[in-house]
């Protein structure tokens, strides 16, 4: 049969249904198609259905609305005056409200506010002098604020930065892909005929993809990120170990009294080596050997959908101690059933710490947690990479937020 009148038929079926998004594409080159073979309507589809963003640049005092690579608006802003400064990193928008009064500096009027942090950041109408002159919201021109407010969504993302900075395309197999789960089905080869024997030898299994049942939350992106997580104390894990191989080194607690001293003394003697009762890199080595002592992964992945937590999982950073800096990576639109998707990357921090894609490099993701971030993923899904904390500005009603400065 025919290669193409073999696709055609089961195209027919759906069964190759998750095929279609095999090649890898960015928007630009995907527009540049479009524009050649397709309507200008279908053109501006493709784009209206790529995530929105916003970049906000302080030494600029611009703010700038993506469609995922294509820049949509931009406006002049004033952002916050000395004293008063606005934070830069990563944010989310938390509230929106078309009349909004602050409850903090005299019930000043607040049109159109949308709100990036609950400590009264925000993005809204005000007087734009040309310099910084707010008390730290990023004050915008009215016709601006109004249009960008019929745009947005409740949990879009916002990253404030000094420098400018744009989003680029990123290929890289440690971002997560759509999942497409695949079945063997026997497949008869055309020399198959004859006894018994030779059919069964010329029946081979072939991979095809199977329906994959539909995602209730795929309309909802989700908020990931990876951040570098604190080793545990090699004298905790020493006495835990001794303790599962029956020495008796008392409390896990990092305490070397006289329990564990004894408990190092009775494991030395038992393994052949010098009964000195002190702690070395050696003895450790001995005693995570022994036990079967596997070393942690260094870095956590937490994912948020609609502000609470749903999922999170041991990852490994590679040269954790080198700087990671703050980068976003966005799933670009996909349909369910495809089985690629395009990202986009913004580095929050310019030159500090890696570039997205030696950052990328470091990264290893367990085969499992892929799996597992493959059958969530949905359109527009970040994944934050940063060595910052996001602790002190997350919490209920918000995405993982990242201060940069």
């Amino acid at each position: 049969m025919a290669l193409k009148e073999f696709e055609y038929q089961y195209k027919r079926t759906g069964l190759l249904a998750g095929l279609a998004g095999l090649a890898l594409f960015s928007l630009t080159s995907v527009s540049v198609a479009a524009g050649s073979d397709a309507s200008p309507e279908a053109v501006e589809e493709v784009r209206e259905e790529a995530p929105l963003h916003m970049l906000v640049s302080l030494d600029e005092q611009k703010i700038k609305v993506y469609r995922g690579l294509d820049l949509i608006e931009t406006s002049p802003i004033s952002s916050g005056m000395r004293g008063h400064s606005t934070p830069t990193g990563v944010f989310s928008i938390l509230e929106k409200r078309r009349k909004h009064f602050s409850n903090i500096y005299d019930n000043a009027p607040m049109p159109f506010m949308q709100r990036l942090t609950w400590s009264g950041i925000a993005l809204h109408v005000g007087k734009l002098p040309g310099y910084p002159a707010s008390h730290g919201c990023i004050r915008l021109p009215r016709p601006f604020a109004k249009s960008l407010y019929s745009m947005t969504e409740r949990g879009m993302h916002v990253v404030v930065t000094r420098e400018a900075a744009e989003p680029v395309p990123v290929l890289h197999e440690s971002l997560p892909q759509p999942y497409v789960p695949m079945t063997e089905l026997a497949s008869l080869s055309n020399d198959a005929v004859g006894a018994d024997a030779a059919l069964r030898g010329a029946i081979q299994p072939t991979a095809l993809p199977v329906a994959q049942p539909e995602n209730p939350h795929f309309d909802r992106p989700l908020r990931m990120i990876i951040t570098p997580q604190k080793p545990p104390s090699r004298l905790r894990v020493m006495q835990r170990l001794l303790n599962q191989m029956g020495y008796n080194a008392g409390p896990v607690d990092g305490v070397v009294g006289r329990k564990t001293r004894a408990a190092i003394r009775l494991y030395q003697e038992g393994a052949d080596l010098p009964v000195t009762g002190r702690i070395t890199d050696g003895l450790l080595a001995h005693i995570h050997a022994d036990a079967g002592y596997e070393k942690p992964q260094n870095a956590i992945l937490r994912v948020r959908r609609k502000f609470r937590d749903v999922y999170s999982a041991p990852v490994t950073v590679r040269n954790i101690d080198q700087e990671i800096g703050t980068h976003v990576f966005t799933a670009m639109d996909f349909k369910q059933g495809d089985s690629s998707v395009e990202w986009m990357a913004v580095s929050a921090e310019g030159g500090r710490g890696s570039t997205s894609k030696d950052l990328l490099d470091r990264v290893e993701i367990p085969q499992k947690v892929a799996r597992e971030l493959s059958r969530m993923l949905t359109p527009g899904t970040s994944l934050m990479i940063t060595d910052r904390s996001f602790k002190r500005n997350t919490g209920l009603g918000t995405d993982f937020v990242v201060i940069t400065r």
